[in-house]
């Protein structure tokens, strides 16, 4: 891809969707939690909740397309929509690799579906647990890491931090002679001096090339209840999703069940200093969201809610 005002590479995708910003209890204006990640020509899905198929139809989102998904947790607002999305891709002829990763004990169930109901996939599906205590990389993608992310709820909770890879150097191929060979150029995108036979330098890679643009990231931080220790490891990303399921009068509910106030969330993104941070995982009992706009902006400006159908450039 290029960008037309420069002639050099541009940035690829990478961008968050949103399918559902509910919590539990099902409600006629939010779907439970689902997001989609497109990073280059991915699509990553991130969660699951019920009708998380139908969300993606409606958001012209091809469910073919997906390549990697990620659970939070085993809780099912988060991954009632599993089973069936898996169906789906089987009844619409799959055999492309899909790869899963999870809490201890999604294997289990989903094992369990698709024997009662005498069910077999036709295509492979890799499945790994994630150890819920500790950071770990996951995926080492050409274009991203994903590492987990230690939340603490009520059961075992991960969240997800993806990471942009550097991007090489630019070349200033009009700074350089029409004559220069190519393994030349390769050398110089790669950062590395040309250098003649007695180790002089003819082409300094710093002049001839521009650093690429800034690695982007994105963090998704699932149901949890304030935790400090995340900080560092959310320090600088672009975008945040944190779960802000109360507003702070009820605080102390939110303790009671392991999951944050819209304060508390924006209190983690402004301690990590992040780009944006976007709130989700509302409680039903709200009928009106700007109030968790208000409390949290107080707090942390850069603050958005997760609307259901809008894409966010990472």
């Amino acid at each position: 891809m290029i960008d037309p005002d420069t002639n050099r590479p541009a940035h690829i995708p990478f961008a968050l969707t949103i399918l559902g910003a509910g919590s539990a209890t099902p409600t006629l204006r939010l779907h439970q939690t689902a997001q989609l990640l497109t990073i280059g020509n991915d699509y990553i899905l991130i969660d699951c909740g019920e009708g998380t198929q139908t969300r993606l139809l409606e958001q012209r989102i091809r469910p073919g397309r997906l390549r990697y998904i990620f659970i939070s947790h085993l809780h099912g607002d988060h991954y009632f929509g599993l089973a069936p999305l898996l169906s789906s891709l089987n009844l619409g002829g799959r055999t492309e690799d899909l790869y899963l990763f999870g809490p201890r004990g999604l294997d289990e169930v989903l094992t369990t579906i698709f024997r009662v109901s005498n069910s077999q996939l036709g295509y492979k599906l890799h499945f790994q647990i994630v150890d819920p205590d500790q950071p770990v990389l996951l995926l080492d993608h050409p274009l991203i890491t994903v590492q987990s992310i230690p939340l603490q709820h009520r059961i075992d909770c991960t969240g997800y931090l993806f990471r942009e890879k550097p991007h090489k150097p630019h070349l200033l191929r009009e700074k350089l002679p029409d004559t220069v060979p190519v393994t030349y150029l390769k050398q110089l995108k790669n950062g590395q001096d040309i250098l003649d036979a007695d180790g002089r330098v003819l082409y300094a890679a710093a002049e001839y090339t521009e650093p690429g643009p800034t690695p982007r990231s994105y963090a998704y931080c699932s149901d949890t209840r304030y935790v400090d220790s995340l900080i560092p490891q959310l320090h600088g990303v672009n975008l945040l999703y944190h779960e802000a399921t109360f507003l702070e009068d009820n605080a102390a509910r939110a303790a009671e069940v392991f999951h944050s106030t819209a304060k508390q969330a924006a209190s983690i993104a402004a301690q990590a200093q992040v780009g944006k941070l976007l709130i989700g995982h509302f409680s039903s009992r709200y009928k009106q969201f700007n109030l968790f706009l208000d409390e949290a902006r107080s707090v942390f400006p850069e603050t958005y809610l997760a609307i259901e159908g809008e894409t966010t450039a990472v």
